[in-house]
This record gives structure tokens, sequence and C-alpha cells, in this order.
């Protein structure tokens, strides 16, 4: 009977400290995966939230391993202050970003190059509560070049444009074409005009009556309007 009991308060014992351990722990959020450029600049995001009141002594850790593999590189340090790498691949380019009052431990990195490819990992503690997951950020860096990908909105966007461009230029086009047929008409029916009124003397030494000058003249309005269309 007292072995049951001695195994009983054993067992509730373990449940209560994992349930302590549990509810200390933290929890970290990051970016799986980043893509930067080269000589650009790149923010790597990390949120947590703390059971504990956040004090003096929480820190904030980051460490660097090149996708090639190697040791691990610590390149950041937060303890009320902020310590960036003094040495090593990331030196003087690392910037503190974050706001530890709002849960934030994210940082910056400057002038990048291809050799920061790598995992990069984000550790916070707030003792007591101390115990976390371990997530990890993948940085890929690349060459921007003169290249673009078009997203999907953008390629409908074009194909819905592009005829609509072309077919006002075609309209543009054959209206002024329009114009000009019509100017041309315009100065050749003016000189038809004056031909014939030159010839309105000749008409007159004939002995061209007035009514008949009159009806010479409406022929020539009716030419005139029909040529404009």
């Amino acid at each position: 009977m007292r072995v049951w009991a001695a195994g009983g308060l054993l067992r509730l014992g373990l449940l209560l400290l994992h349930g302590v351990c549990n509810g200390l722990s933290l929890e970290i959020k990051v970016d799986p995966e980043v893509q930067a450029f080269v000589d650009e600049q790149v923010t790597l995001k990390c949120s947590f939230s703390s059971f504990s009141p956040i004090t003096e002594k929480l820190t904030v850790d980051w460490t660097y391993q090149p996708l090639t593999g190697g040791h691990m590189e610590m390149i950041f340090h937060y303890q009320s202050v902020a310590y960036p790498a003094v040495a090593g691949t990331f030196r003087d380019r690392i910037s503190w970003v974050g706001n530890i009052a709002r849960g934030d431990a994210s940082i910056g990195i400057e002038n990048l190059t291809v050799n920061d490819n790598g995992t990069f990992t984000c550790a916070v503690k707030n003792p007591p509560d101390v115990h976390h997951n371990i997530p990890q950020t993948k940085l890929t860096v690349t060459h921007r070049g003169f290249s673009f990908q078009l997203t999907s909105a953008a390629l409908l966007s074009i194909l819905v444009f592009l005829p609509s461009v072309v077919v006002v230029l075609l309209l543009l086009v054959r209206m002024g074409r329009k114009f000009g047929i019509l100017k041309h008409r315009r100065k050749s029916g003016y000189k038809k005009s004056s031909i014939e009124v030159s010839d309105e003397p000749e008409c007159t030494e004939k002995g061209t009556s007035l009514g008949r000058l009159g009806t010479w003249c409406l022929e020539c309005v009716d030419t005139d309007e029909e040529d404009l269309y």
C-alpha cells in the first residue's frame, strides 16, 4: 500500500514538473526560408512569446552555419544592449532591428554576398522561461541581374493592356490617314472651284443667263459636300 502511494506521488510529481516546464517554455517563430540579393540588405525576423515577465535577464542569440556545413558561428548577442559580431563572416554587417517589449528579436544584415548562404538560428531565453523550440531560417542570396519574374497578375495585365494599346494605335493611324485624305480632297475641291470660277467670264461672254449661273453654283456646293464625305 505504501509502495503504491509512493509510486503515485512520484508520477504526480513528474506530471507536475512536466507541466511546469511546458508552462514556462518559450515559443519562437521565424521565416523558414528567406531570399535576398547581393549587395543589398535583409531582415531575419524572429518573434517570441514568454510566460514570464520580460526582465533585463532576457537574452537573444543568433547563430549561423554555412550551407556547406562546418562549425556554428555566434553572430549576434543581446542582453539589454545589442552586441553584434566584431569578428568573423558578419563583422560590422549586423544591426538590431527588434523590439523586446513587443516580442521581436529580429536582426538585419547588410552588404550581402553569396557566401552568406546558410542556416540561421534564433534563441531566446527569459529566465526562468528558458525552454523553447529551435527554429531555423535558411537564407539564399543570389545576384539580382537584369531578369525579372512576372507574376500572374502582371502577366494578365499585360495581356489585357497590350491589345488595347494596339487597337488605339490602329485607330489613331486610321484617323490620321482619313484626316489627310479629307484635307487632300478639300484642297482638290478648292482648286476645282477656282478653275470653274475662272471659267465664269467665259460663260458670261457666251451670254449665260443669271438663273443658269445660280444652278451652276448650287452644283458646285453639292460637289464640295460629296468630296468631304
